[in-house]
């Protein structure tokens, strides 16, 4: 198999060069060129046929989400985007993740030379997987950096299930790669007045509350960036925030929403492990647990956890993921009790919810 064809769309030369002589430190990655504006960008696709795009947010001659949709319908690619990390440009990447980009990155800080060995390794990891991901076109919904390997025991040790009388439910979701628009599609599909929905979406901060405020614009529920010691409410989503961990506790019958700011699981935080070990221990056979489209086996364990205390467990499956890593981690551990399409899973968690013993 040949190298992965990488072109570069920026409209900073610094940055162009930067991202190019970090994308070919690598021996599997090819930069075969760079352009400064969509509409060069548009030639040099047809000239070099890349395999995956880096594409900057904001771009001069024309603007990169009208470039994006351009693209998506006219010559589908992987793209991932590359974002400065302030929200009003949070709010574009989210739109260019609907419009079909498979991931982003941040803007490299040119200035902290420090940091870039662990930027280089992230936009190289996520380059090759944009590589092997399956970019669709999207359509309407009809509602209804690298540290040491931990495990959830960082944050939370592993423990039996606490079982309590109650009504209520508790659906926890977990995703990377691909999630955003995953979890929309999730959530565009259960009535207002649902379970609890608790969701660890591996993003960074700033992005988690901007992610947050457009699903509670696009989705029948409510949904904010969860807040440490809130009750969590039914017809209520609550997204964990950038940079911290989310956790599910009890207070007699009610849940309780918990932040932690413990070390990184997985190489993740937010970790969908903690999530869902949190899960396991306080919600128990009251729950759901669904895991969707990512890289990695962040959930992989969590979510066996969540099956042994007797909650219903589902994973998206690989034809409808952009990357099956996270779900088809959570089979091959034995986590997984339903491997289901995307559209599907929504009808599965209402279904489960309401049998839950």
């Amino acid at each position: 198999m040949g190298k992965i064809k990488v072109l570069i769309v920026d409209d900073s030369a610094l940055v162009r060069k930067l991202l190019a002589e970090l994308l070919a430190e690598d021996p599997e990655l090819e930069v075969v060129g760079t352009a400064s504006d969509p509409l060069s960008a548009r030639e040099k696709i047809k000239a070099l046929n890349p395999d995956v795009l880096t594409l900057d947010v904001e771009m001069p001659r024309m603007d990169g989400l009208t470039f994006l949709a351009n693209l998506m319908r006219l010559r589908p690619m992987p793209v991932v985007m590359v974002s400065s990390l302030a929200e009003a440009n949070a709010a574009v990447t989210l739109e260019a993740l609907e419009l079909g980009a498979v991931d982003f990155v941040t803007k490299p800080k040119v200035d902290l030379a420090h940091s870039l060995a662990d930027y280089g390794e992230e936009i190289v990891r996520k380059v090759k997987q944009a590589a092997r991901t399956r970019v669709r076109a999207r359509e309407p919904i009809k509602p209804m950096a690298v540290s040491e390997k931990h495990t959830a025991d960082v944050v939370l040790a592993a423990a039996p299930s606490r079982l309590f009388r109650t009504t209520e439910r508790l659906v926890a979701i977990g995703a990377s790669t691909g999630g955003t628009e995953a979890i929309k599609e999730v959530l565009m599909r259960m009535p207002a007045d649902g379970p609890i929905v608790v969701i660890t979406q591996h993003i960074p901060p700033v992005f988690s509350r901007a992610f947050a405020e457009r699903l509670d614009r696009t989705v029948p529920m409510a949904v904010q960036e969860a807040v440490d010691g809130q009750q969590l409410l039914p017809g209520h989503a609550y997204v964990a925030p950038g940079g911290q961990h989310l956790l599910v506790t009890r207070s007699g019958a009610r849940y309780i929403g918990r932040i932690s700011d413990a070390p990184p699981v997985n190489r993740h935080r937010p970790s969908v492990d903690v999530l869902f070990r949190s899960v396991a221990q306080e919600v128990g056979k009251n729950a759901v647990g669904v895991i969707l489209t990512g890289m990695g086996d962040d959930g992989a364990r969590g979510l066996r956890e969540m099956r042994d205390s007797g909650a219903f467990t589902i994973a998206q499956d690989e034809n409808s993921s952009v990357v099956w890593g996270m779900p088809g981690e959570a089979v091959k551990h034995g986590g997984v009790e339903l491997v289901a399409p995307l559209f599907e899973i929504p009808a599965h968690i209402m279904d489960a919810a309401e049998k839950a013993a």
